[in-house]
């Protein structure tokens, strides 16, 4: 099945690098090409395709305010194209805020076209199946007042294409003393400390780019950056973040299977979730995670832009529960809290 995209860019040769791309893949037709969100409108109803690649900053109306008309008239896979800048990292967390299924960064200096949209056309291909989501999800209910976490307990998350949303709507219910929780998210190298500043503005807990050698303490959580290492927990008292330069590992660096294989070997009561996402990077992990003892959950298919990752990991069996996404920081939260333990000891 055939594939059809409008890329839409201010820039002629942009444009055609972007065409250029996904012209390699037999599976994609580039039906059109617009310069700016009003030619881009009569393009989409004219040849009406399967997924858009938009510009962030464009002349007459800038990429964010196009996609909002987008997706409160016509949702429709979006794909965001964006500058690898502070100011860019964060209109494109915005755009995937509004439901843009995902993006990619421009060539850089020192990064040419063909490197920069390497896997382009595989991720309009993902985008093309992705649950589109037209409004905001359903958040779980408030954690009661009186919740306590266990003292030895800690979350793993993993998440890929839709984790924006997907860890927003999450870490959205946890409260400000909740467990320490790790997270790896695939993301390109300058929008994590973007997206860590966003999720601290939004969520009760304290949240940052994970650096080497950071406490695991409750109330923290700590996302992977992008780039050369792969973030690990090691043994402490407390844990502390490791940041590990190493080679890609299922295809990504930072990997969600170094992170849940490293929480594995921990001596804690460890609950693990992997959200959203393509490919099969946190299955095998979320696996060890489980033979050693650890609570896990997945996110399922209906509430997942790409049911990609949690179904990888729900397959061979390392998924103890698959819940919507609205019902999975209740879920961690009432796996984590001090009355569980007591309750689990009292059946024991």
């Amino acid at each position: 099945m055939t594939v059809t995209v409008l890329v839409v860019d201010d820039s002629p040769t942009m444009r055609g690098l972007i065409s250029a791309a996904l012209k390699r893949d037999p599976e994609i037709e580039v039906v059109g090409t617009a310069g700016d969100p009003l030619e881009a409108r009569d393009a989409i109803k004219r040849l009406n395709p399967d997924v858009i690649t938009l510009d962030v900053e464009m002349p007459n109306m800038n990429g964010l305010e196009f996609l909002e008309k987008i997706m409160r008239l016509r949702p429709m896979p979006v794909v965001m194209v964006s500058t690898l800048t502070q100011a860019g990292a964060e209109v494109t967390l915005a755009a995937l805020e509004l439901g843009a299924v995902d993006a990619v960064g421009k060539p850089s200096a020192g990064v040419t076209a063909l490197e920069a949209f390497a896997d382009l056309a595989q991720r309009v291909k993902v985008a093309a199946g992705a649950r589109v989501r037209t409004g905001g999800e359903v958040r779980g209910p408030a954690v009661d007042a009186a919740w306590r976490p266990r003292p030895n307990a800690l979350v793993a998350l993993g998440a890929s294409t839709g984790g924006v949303e997907a860890l927003i709507t999450l870490l959205s219910s946890f409260p400000a003393n909740c467990p320490p929780t790790v997270i790896t998210q695939h993301m390109p190298v300058t929008f994590t400390k973007s997206f860590a500043a966003r999720l601290d503005k939004l969520c009760a807990p304290s949240v940052k780019e994970a650096e080497d050698g950071d406490a695991l303490l409750p109330g923290h959580v700590f996302l992977a950056p992008g780039g050369a290492a792969h973030l690990e927990v090691v043994r402490g008292a407390p844990p502390r973040c490791r940041l590990r330069v190493a080679d890609t590992v299922s295809g990504h660096r930072p990997s969600v299977d170094v992170l849940f294989n490293s929480v594995a070997r921990l001596d804690m009561h460890v609950i693990g979730a992997l959200l959203t996402g393509m490919g099969k990077d946190g299955a095998e992990g979320l696996l060890a995670m489980r033979q050693a003892g650890a609570r896990t959950l997945g996110q399922d298919k209906a509430s997942s832009v790409v049911y990609g990752m949690p179904r990888a990991a729900f397959e061979m069996g390392a998924v103890e529960r698959q819940l919507p996404l609205g019902r999975l920081g209740p879920a961690i939260l009432e796996l984590a809290s001090a009355s569980a333990a007591v309750k689990s000891s009292e059946v024991h």
